[in-house]
């Protein structure tokens, strides 16, 4: 017994000795990391990328990522760090053997040795998490979304003030880039790869429609299609935006008061949940103990 526990005592320092040589940089990598400037981030992010990206070859597709729709859906929801698809199908390798060992593990400890049971909790949590990253990866993008399609009219509002105050539309993208950030890192962000793509040379429209691609959101599309049109026919840029920042306006204002008209609705079930049984509570309450107390004594009489 005792030899057993020193080999599982050894076997678990070389297993840790190993990963700790492994994961920590050699000091020909430390001297480059010294050189080249680094966010404070990289660090844990290099290390999370070493660890998971073993696993990500058995959950990731055969093609390339810029052939997959998924790396659309990782510029909707503003992830361009080169490591994210290896993060993303590792967590999809990881996350159902560990959720589906840990479901395992407890209903054992629970005491449940049914099988058909443990088989079927088993396979059920493995998949629930194999969904876990898409629901994030979703959620992460909805929330970018939002974000930019709430600011976007004040940036229309912007770009409009700078065209007809003289300034070319590549200057007043630049201008609105700057001004916006502090409202919306998101949507400036959107707006700065745009200017650089249209700087090294791409076409304007070319430039757009990528903007609307990364973003999502269908009034970016509708602003890169009024552009190149406006640019295609000769049509006057500020008279466009104008029409379309008004109608941008209302469609803003119209979807707050959708979501103004959906309150009562949703504060349906807790009122009928919580508030309305306190209600009868404090109402009926004095009532039916008065009353018990009053029939009790009569149905007692009359037995």
């Amino acid at each position: 017994m005792l030899i057993f526990a020193l080999l599982t005592f050894t076997a678990v320092m070389l297993a840790a000795c190993a990963l700790f040589f492994w994961v920590t940089p050699t000091a020909t990598e430390q001297r480059l990391q010294a050189l080249t400037p680094s966010s404070p981030d990289r660090g844990w992010t290099e290390t999370v990328v070493k660890l998971v990206g073993p696993f990500a070859h058995f959950s990731s597709p055969t093609a390339g990522m810029d052939a997959t729709p998924l790396r659309l859906r990782f510029l909707n929801a503003g992830i361009r760090h080169e490591s994210a698809p290896l993060l993303y199908f590792g967590a999809k390798t990881l996350l159902p053997v560990a959720t589906a060992a840990a479901v395992y593990s407890l209903m054992l400890a629970a005491g449940i040795t049914d099988s058909t049971e443990l088989l079927l909790s088993t396979v059920v949590a493995a998949l629930v998490a194999c969904y876990l990253p898409n629901l994030g990866l979703r959620w992460m993008a909805a929330r970018r979304k939002r974000e930019i399609f709430e600011n976007f009219p004040d940036a229309a509002d912007l770009l409009l003030v700078c065209v007809e105050a003289g300034m070319g539309l590549d200057a007043a993208l630049g201008k609105v880039t700057e001004e916006i950030r502090i409202k919306s890192e998101a949507l400036a962000e959107e707006l700065h790869w745009t200017n650089l793509e249209m700087r090294a040379g791409s076409p304007r429209e070319k430039s757009l429609h990528s903007l609307a691609a990364r973003t999502g959101v269908e009034e970016v599309h509708s602003f890169a299609a009024m552009l190149t049109q406006a640019d295609r026919f000769g049509t006057s840029i500020g008279d466009s935006l104008r029409v379309f920042s008004d109608d941008l306006r209302h469609k803003r204002q119209m979807r707050a008061e959708e979501l103004a008209a959906k309150i009562p609705t949703k504060m349906l079930l807790p009122l009928v949940l919580c508030i309305f049984p306190a209600i009868v509570m404090v109402v009926l309450g004095p009532a039916v103990i008065r009353i018990v107390r009053m029939v009790l004594p009569m149905i007692a009489g009359y037995s």
